[in-house]
């Protein structure tokens, strides 16, 4: 949707507050389909969470970077990218306060997750390396544009056979909540239930698009600039959908779904960069971004490497009935906002 240049202030607040909330109503609908497909294909929560639920979540936030780099503005198209990331790490902390039998991390123990995990940190590597690389392009196209995409598809193979093989499995306590299959999803049709999956994922596309035009016109108006706007606002409000689909799904008992949804939406995310650097025609995008960027970059792997540890270590409470990570995560992203915003 192309919307008109003059609007004012006051209107592209009111519309960036609409296609937030259009966001996070769609985005809640995923939930339950991501849990029946898990059940009907058998792949299982944290396979459909990291692949499937996180790659439709994400749409939003891969079609504002995408349209911002194909517009020229490589500060929006990569701080709502890696913004993103924080934030809905940052979601999954919030999700954890709100299953209040256990930490979240300790009852969603899956060997998938935490291939994941690992896989996200290997992906957010490669962007710490692509700007300090020759400035070389193929029609446009970085190198670490084509590593990004071959790792990610690579890293989702051994994310599979590391669920399938089983070669690890965390052990079993009375908090731990095993993905068992719903007896009623296996009576609804395979094909309605894509059908509406894509619908919904399709609604968030849309969303994406118009939001990337209300954004930078707020850029504008507020003064706050392309990255600021990407990290505070952008990156939250696409975002929206992972935290209602984590919250979604805790409250269902998909807790598998909650964690894989999170750290798979992030893996994904990786690759609106790479997708921007596609679009974004001047060169390399790598090489136009700013510290501040960056900055959010090594964030995200210090922000989930907390996670994993927190997934691997599997600690049952602790202060407010919430693992150390989420304490972790969610001062480390207070510390990015409040380090972005400083240099404004």
């Amino acid at each position: 949707m192309i919307l008109p240049t003059d609007l004012s202030l006051g209107t592209n607040l009111a519309l960036f507050a609409l296609i937030a909330l259009v966001i996070a109503v769609v985005g809640t609908r995923l939930t339950a389909i991501a849990d029946d497909l898990a059940d009907r294909t058998g792949l299982g929560e944290a396979v459909i969470g990291a692949v499937l639920l996180g790659a439709a979540t994400s749409l939003p936030g891969i079609v504002v970077s995408v349209t911002a780099g194909w517009h020229g503005e490589a500060g929006l198209a990569m701080s709502n990218a890696l913004g993103g990331i924080g934030v809905q790490t940052l979601f999954l902390a919030v999700a954890d306060t709100v299953y209040r039998r256990a930490n979240l991390e300790h009852a969603a123990a899956s060997t998938a997750n935490l291939a994941q995990s690992a896989l996200l940190i290997c992906l957010l590597a490669v962007l710490l390396v692509a700007p300090h690389s020759p400035d070389w392009t193929l029609f446009g196209i970085h190198p670490a544009t084509i590593i990004l995409f071959g790792g990610y598809i690579f890293g989702l193979r051994v994310v599979n056979d590391a669920e399938r093989m089983r070669m690890w499995t965390p052990r079993h306590t009375d908090e731990t909540r095993a993905d068992e299959p719903d007896a009623e999803a296996s009576q609804r049709p395979l094909g309605t239930l894509w059908a509406r999956f894509v619908l919904y994922a399709g609604l968030l596309g849309v969303s994406g698009f118009t939001l990337t035009n209300v954004a930078t016109r707020l850029g504008t108006q507020t003064g706050l600039g392309e990255t600021a706007v990407g990290i505070v606002l952008t990156s939250v409000v696409t975002s929206l959908p992972e935290l209602v689909t984590s919250i979604a799904a805790v409250r269902r008992g998909a807790l598998q779904l909650a964690v894989g949804g999170i750290i798979g939406g992030n893996a994904f995310d990786c690759l609106f960069a790479g997708a921007a650097d596609v679009s974004y025609r001047p060169g390399s995008i790598y090489h136009a971004v700013g510290s501040d960027t960056l900055l959010w970059v090594a964030l995200s792997v210090l922000m989930t490497g907390v996670l994993l540890l927190g997934l691997i270590r599997r600690e049952k409470s602790g202060v407010g009935n919430i693992g150390f990570e989420s304490a972790a995560i969610a001062a480390l992203y207070a510390l990015g906002v409040t380090l972005s915003l400083w240099h404004v």
